[in-house]
């Protein structure tokens, strides 16, 4: 449960009873999202005698009418080190191409080093303005396809959890049409205003 009396979101993967998320950029593992949460749990590290890194690839495709509209940090999360050792990146489309040695995010749409204070928070924004090279973008993000990259650089093994919060799209019309409705109020208001002034004026 995440603050604030919140009902526990919809588990879309759970390492520890479906097996380990791919290790693949290329191949990442395919999950399905629907409205509302979507909650990933995964570990990820560095073994100490061999100093493989366990990285874990993920995508999914946000549906038509829908957005992309969170990404927060799970209760059990956890980091090893300083602030910058545990990340999280984003790329548009079905792969991640970046190679774990690129030394600038270029090709990322985003990225975030996520550590246990941000537990609870929403951080989607802080990966859109992330820098580096990455792309960048402003939340919420609209339908499409976006596949995800999970890391922890220090050795040692540690848990994580994500739930991309899905949500409905505006309707394209209903903007518009409130706008046009505050217009209408508007106008109407200066009209009324202008009858006063006329009326006192004479």
């Amino acid at each position: 449960m995440i603050g604030g009396g919140l009902a526990r979101g919809s588990v879309i993967y759970d390492e520890s009873i479906s097996g380990d998320l791919s290790n693949s950029g290329l191949a990442p593992t395919a999950l399905t999202v629907a409205l509302g949460s979507n909650e990933v749990f995964g570990t990820t590290g560095k073994n100490a005698n061999t100093l493989i890194v366990d990285r874990d690839y993920l995508t999914f495709a946000v549906p038509q009418g829908m957005l992309l509209a969170g990404i927060t940090v799970l209760p059990g999360t956890q980091t090893l080190g300083p602030r910058g050792v545990s990340f999280i990146g984003m790329e548009a489309g079905p792969q991640v191409t970046v190679l774990p040695s690129a030394t600038t995010a270029a090709g990322l749409l985003g990225w975030d080093h996520y550590d246990t204070g941000e537990i609870g928070s929403n951080i989607l924004p802080d990966m859109g303005a992330a820098g580096l090279g990455a792309t960048g973008f402003t939340s919420p993000l609209p339908a499409g396809t976006y596949s995800f990259w999970v890391q922890e650089a220090s050795v040692g093994t540690v848990s994580y959890g994500f739930d991309f919060t899905v949500t409905a799209a505006p309707e394209p019309g209903s903007w518009t049409m409130l706008l046009a409705g505050l217009a209408l109020l508007m106008l109407d208001a200066f009209r009324r205003a202008a009858m006063r002034f006329r009326t006192r004026s004479h």
